[in-house]
């Protein structure tokens, strides 16, 4: 009898398959398929024990269409959480940018607020249960001092108020103690939605929560540094801002709107590097024309370039993973045919008597790929594991088909994005362009 490997939950199972299926990261069970990227790993298992030690981290995650950068973001993700560290993660988009003046930095905050997530809510909406720890440590302390709950949370938001727009967040922390203690919800509730940047006007702020300034455009970042403060407060490590598709800035048609948000992204990398920024880090995924273009990537920003630039000494295979732009290095075919079996156990929900292929299919179908796209097939390998995996489902459902029959027919085509600009059309209205 073949001894069973741990088995992998349907709902993983399900959920691993049809994200790969449509060609894009799993957000459960990304474990039972993570392969190879040691090394990037270890390098940014480092940086999160910087943040929790209390300092700061930047890194750009540079690497193809394809390349696994969003899957690898996520790995660090769930590395960070159970950690103890507190992460919001979300896309940029041409609605949501790290600078602006028409709501797109505020829809930016908006939607990591509502993807900030914990080791016990991994998924995200963590924000309220975050507060609540933050009330529930001053109550767990006011018991063993004596002291009131109402003067120790004054006292620790106190903190708060010293930095720009700490009044108002200190303020709207309180906001929702006080709902907290006369079971007020509509105020807690709105303390919430202050939180989140989902107040658009001051005079609704102030009508609500009488408070004279709301999460905007301009307060982006400073608002950032207060949540890694609040999480601090709360008994978490840090705070760990994700931030994928910064593609969508290197799309931007006008040129004083890519300026500003290089401007920020300067700013950010500045108090990182300096240590101004005390338990926070920020993961940037984007490609290498995002980085490396002189015209529009960051490298036509002379300030970035002077400090994102490749080390000197880094030639051939030598390496550097302390540089703030990490560039991804391809997957091996061995660790491509790794990820092919951790995907075959996958479909059999770990039980490997239920394998629907065998070894050699492995095999047959890497050696397909290789001669219909060549080397590309490990280098950016999104559409060859697609492939693959709508293979397997086809045998999932056609018990009388075999793999042999399947092979040759797999079309697997090369991955370039069809949504990039050609370079004609740089001038163009890029901001219609989505991924």
């Amino acid at each position: 009898m073949i001894a069973k490997q741990s088995s992998i939950r349907t709902r993983d199972r399900d959920s691993i398959i049809q994200s790969l299926r449509a060609g894009v990261t799993p957000k459960a069970g990304i474990q039972h398929i993570q392969v190879g990227r040691a090394n990037e790993i270890k390098a940014l298992d480092r940086d999160i024990d910087r943040i929790r030690q209390g300092g700061s981290a930047f890194r750009l995650i540079i690497g193809e269409y394809g390349s696994g950068k969003t899957f690898f973001l996520n790995v660090v993700r769930t590395i960070a959480l159970e950690k103890k560290l507190v992460s919001v993660n979300a896309d940029l988009s041409p609605d949501r940018r790290l600078q602006a003046s028409g709501g797109q930095a505020r829809n930016l905050y908006s939607e990591l607020m509502r993807n900030l997530g914990t080791r016990t809510r991994p998924q995200g909406n963590a924000l309220t249960s975050v507060v609540e720890r933050f009330v529930s440590h001053a109550r767990q302390e006011a018991e063993k001092t004596g002291a009131s709950v109402s003067s120790l949370i004054h006292d620790r938001l106190s903190s708060l108020a010293e930095h720009v727009g700490g009044y108002d967040f200190a303020k709207v922390i309180e906001a929702y103690w006080n709902g907290h203690e006369n079971n007020d919800e509509d105020l807690k509730s709105n303390a919430i939605r202050w939180l989140r940047a989902e107040y658009s006007t001051k005079t609704d702020a102030r009508k609500t929560l009488d408070v004279r300034t709301i999460i905007s455009d301009s307060s982006f970042y400073d608002s950032l540094k207060l949540m890694s403060l609040l999480v601090r407060q709360a008994g978490y490590d840090g705070l760990l801002v994700i931030l994928d598709e910064m593609v969508n800035l290197y799309k931007l048609r006008n040129t004083q709107a890519r300026t500003s948000n290089y401007e920020q992204i300067l700013r950010i990398l500045n108090d990182c590097l300096q240590g101004n920024a005390e338990h926070l880090g920020f993961l940037l995924g984007g490609t290498p024309e995002f980085l490396l273009d002189s015209r529009r990537g960051l490298y036509s920003y002379e300030a970035l370039r002077s400090r994102l630039e490749e080390n000197p000494f880094k030639k051939g295979d030598i390496v550097d993973y302390y540089s703030p732009s990490l560039h991804l290095a391809n997957l091996t075919p061995e660790e491509l045919y790794i990820l092919l079996k951790n995907i075959r156990r996958v479909f059999a929900s770990g039980d490997e008597t239920k394998y629907l292929v065998p070894d050699e299919a492995l095999e047959a179908f890497l050696n397909h790929c290789n001669k219909k796209i060549g080397s590309d097939y490990f280098q950016t390998p999104r559409n060859t594991i697609k492939a693959f995996t709508g293979m397997l489902s086809i045998i999932e459902q056609n018990k009388g088909i075999a793999w042999t029959d399947l092979i040759d027919s797999v079309e697997i085509p090369e991955d370039k994005p069809s949504d990039m600009p050609d370079e004609e059309d740089l001038d163009g209205d890029l901001t219609t362009f989505t991924l």
